[in-house]
């Protein structure tokens, strides 16, 4: 097992899913974003991606975008603060399943790919039709 790897603390792995440090995670996290086309990445501006423990209760979020996306901006739209991503670290990892880098870094990879859709204006529902829900 890696540095990165925590071990869980109830339950199996296939329970609980692949569980890393909050280093690790966001470290995968930014090489999810790298990985994205250089036609994304030019107008990926003012958006700030965070990594939190679990989604706001009640909900079953394996990521947040929060902001004004793209195809809602105007000639006024300056001096905003940051758009916002969230990903949850915990259903993430829950999600991805697998003891490993690889299941959780395609699950992570997913995530931001979604939420970056919402910045660029894709609704979940558009995504569902795409399948890429």
């Amino acid at each position: 097992m890696g540095p990165d790897l925590v071990l869980p603390r109830r339950g199996s792995p296939a329970e609980l899913g692949v569980m890393v440090t909050r280093r690790r995670f966001e470290q995968l996290a930014a090489e999810a974003i790298d990985e994205l086309p250089a036609w994304v990445l030019e107008r990926f501006d003012n958006v700030e991606v965070v990594v939190e423990d679990e989604p706001p209760p009640g909900q079953s979020l394996l990521g947040l975008y929060e902001g004004v996306p793209l195809t809602h901006r105007g000639e006024s739209y300056t001096w905003a603060l940051p758009d916002r991503i969230t990903l949850f670290q915990r259903p993430i990892e829950h999600a991805a399943r697998v003891t490993g880098d690889r299941a959780l870094k395609r699950v992570i990879a997913d995530t931001v790919i979604h939420e970056v859709a919402h910045f660029f204006g894709i609704s979940d529902e558009r995504l569902r039709e795409l399948g890429r829900d």
